[in-house]
């Protein structure tokens, strides 16, 4: 198997953003991982050159793949450190003309929670089935490199074939699917430090054949940091959808996630109040363990739609981990019909005030 050292031997041939440097010796590598014969690589670059240092970047994934021992290759290039830091307040909003749009793509959405644990994933894949059966075409990207979901989710154990550079999505249900949990193993760990996983979205976005979607709806790592603040200035976003249980703790993070997507002018489609109670299944008694009504008073709160409440019930959890999500196992039960009246009113609010199909993809 090849070693780091041995990655750095390779990259000595390629000359560094400077044109006259070996890449190996630029300075330039942020980061490089190696697991089970795939080689990643991150080059830190002035963005406002990533469409000359294209040929660099196809050139160093090249001599990868020429390593005895290397399987596949990825070499992604991202901002420089310091441009990776999020903004201050003032400076957060996006400038016109940065934002990455997908040709064929008429809207991208994010689903995006300010913590984990609150079914942000089981309610985002839930909603991408409920807007395919709706008659949307329709697309999800895991965005969560650390805890890719969409495999056990979607039941999807295949890997994602290649045409040149591009991955072709792989499909359940109707949808077309990506995620980095198709690229690596159950149990192996991300360790990847910011420039990388930067990388990773981008190219799960830009080099993937998504073809003609009404809507890619794309699952959001939990929480407001760098990778969730980079994906929603980088991406052309045409609203997000925050997931929250109703207890006081979530709904905390869940303001810091309207908050962000507010600061860069995302717009909130609404609030879905997930875990909202529990119904007995032996005597039909009611609790509401998390509390109740939570996130609908948040959303009052901030003037944002209501979008409406998700049940816990033990169906939606064992059909999601056998990789049968609920709108797919039991199509005409009371949950599958929760899940299609929320994205009905997405359906609505995007094709009221949605921007249509990019022509082109516009990075600077």
């Amino acid at each position: 198997m090849a070693s780091e050292q041995d990655v750095l031997t390779a990259l000595e041939a390629v000359l560094g953003p400077d044109g006259k440097t070996p890449l190996a010796q630029s300075g330039a590598i942020s980061g490089v991982s190696i697991r089970d014969g795939k080689v990643y690589v991150s080059i830190s670059i002035d963005p406002q050159r990533s469409a000359a240092m294209e040929p660099m970047r196809v050139a160093a994934e090249t001599a990868l793949r020429g390593l005895r021992g290397v399987s596949s290759a990825l070499v992604s290039l991202t901002a420089d450190r310091k441009e990776q830091r999020p903004p201050p307040p003032a400076a957060a909003k996006p400038q016109a003309g940065r934002n990455l749009a997908i040709p064929g793509v008429a809207n991208i959405i994010a689903v995006a929670s300010g913590k984990g644990g609150v079914g942000k994933s089981t309610t985002a894949v839930n909603l991408a089935l409920s807007l395919k059966d709706l008659g949307w075409r329709i697309g999800i990207l895991d965005a969560d490199i650390y805890g890719p979901s969409l495999p056990r989710l979607l039941g999807l154990k295949d890997k994602p074939r290649s045409e040149g550079r591009t991955l072709i999505p792989l499909e359940a249900y109707g949808v077309k699917a990506m995620s980095i949990g198709f690229l690596v193993g159950d149990e192996e760990a991300m360790i990847w430090r910011g420039p990388m996983v930067m990388g990773a979205l981008q190219q799960m976005l830009r080099d993937v054949a998504w073809g003609e979607l009404d809507c890619l709806v794309v699952d959001m790592p939990p929480g407001t940091g760098d990778a969730q603040l980079t994906m929603a200035q980088s991406v052309a976003l045409a609203g997000a959808v925050i997931v929250s249980t109703p207890q006081d703790l979530a709904l905390i993070d869940a303001r810091r996630g309207v908050a962000m997507f507010n600061k860069v002018d995302v717009a909130i489609l609404g609030i879905v109040e997930n875990m909202s109670y529990f119904v007995c299944p032996h005597c039909g008694g009611r609790s509401d363990i998390f509390g109740h009504g939570g996130a609908r008073r948040e959303a009052e709160r901030y003037g944002v739609p209501f979008l409406g409440e998700v049940p816990l019930h033990m169906d939606i959890r064992e059909q999601s981990d056998a990789g049968r999500p609920i709108v797919v196992s039991d199509p005409a039960g009371a949950h599958a019909k929760v899940y299609r009246e929320l994205a009905a009113q997405i359906k609505a609010k995007l094709e009221k005030g949605a921007a249509r199909v990019a022509p082109k993809i516009i990075i600077e």
